[in-house]
């Protein structure tokens, strides 16, 4: 049952088991945000290098608002916890899939590897040690049962928004999510590092190479900034 898996949308990236991430809409790029902070004085492009340095100076002078001006808008599939820790990012419009309106489906998260407590960060994990088989089993054994439970309070005529209680938070939902790039890069920042939960650093991962394509002058001198 938990390896059921609904086809993702065509154009869609792959993320986890069930999961992805695409594009919807975008609107702006580099020289939006370039042509956003040059009309404060009434000026225009000066080519691309320095247009380039432009954004670069903008990012590393804290002038974050002509990055405003650039809007992505994604089709998000992930596990609920993933999605919980998503919608910290305040700073975006969220819609999100309704278990009140719709039937959920038999679709969870399935670790490839289980990792054990990080016995120094309280909220982190860390590889190695743990029977992945017997706990592979016991995992898949307590969604069977959450979802036939589900299946019968369904059928008994219960609503589907009590329903839904008894399902764990490894159930895959999906949201469309609208961000300007001056907050996607906060996102980037966060949920790349290297102590943000594996699952959603995948999801990251998969955004940051949207991002690099649509805009690579920005990205580049972000992540120099960063290195340094």
């Amino acid at each position: 049952m938990a390896g059921t898996k609904t086809k993702a949308p065509e154009g869609a990236a792959a993320v986890l088991d069930k999961g992805f991430v695409k594009l919807v809409d975008f609107m702006g790029g580099d020289m939006r945000a370039v042509e956003s902070a040059r009309v404060s004085f009434g000026g225009v492009s000066k080519g691309e290098d320095r247009d380039r340095k432009l954004l670069e100076y903008l990012l590393e002078h804290g002038h974050f608002s002509p990055f405003e001006h650039s809007v992505f808008q994604f089709h998000i599939k992930c596990p609920i916890f993933v999605a919980r820790q998503w919608m910290r990012h305040r700073i975006a419009s969220y819609n999100e899939i309704s278990a009140r309106y719709t039937e959920v489906h038999d679709e969870f998260y399935m670790p490839e590897e289980f990792r054990a407590q990080d016995t120094v960060n309280r909220q982190g994990s860390v590889e190695g040690g743990l029977d992945h088989r017997k706990l592979s089993a016991e995992y898949s054994a307590a969604i069977e049962a959450s979802y036939a439970a589900y299946q019968a309070l369904l059928k008994a005529g219960v609503a589907r928004e009590m329903a839904r209680g008894v399902l764990p938070v490894s159930q895959y939902t999906q949201f469309y999510w609208t961000v300007n790039a001056r907050s996607l890069l906060n996102f980037l920042d966060l949920r790349l590092d290297k102590h943000a939960q594996l699952e959603i650093r995948r999801y990251a991962e998969a955004i940051a190479v949207i991002f690099r394509e649509r805009m690579p002058w920005t990205w580049e001198a972000h992540r120099r900034l960063n290195a340094d």
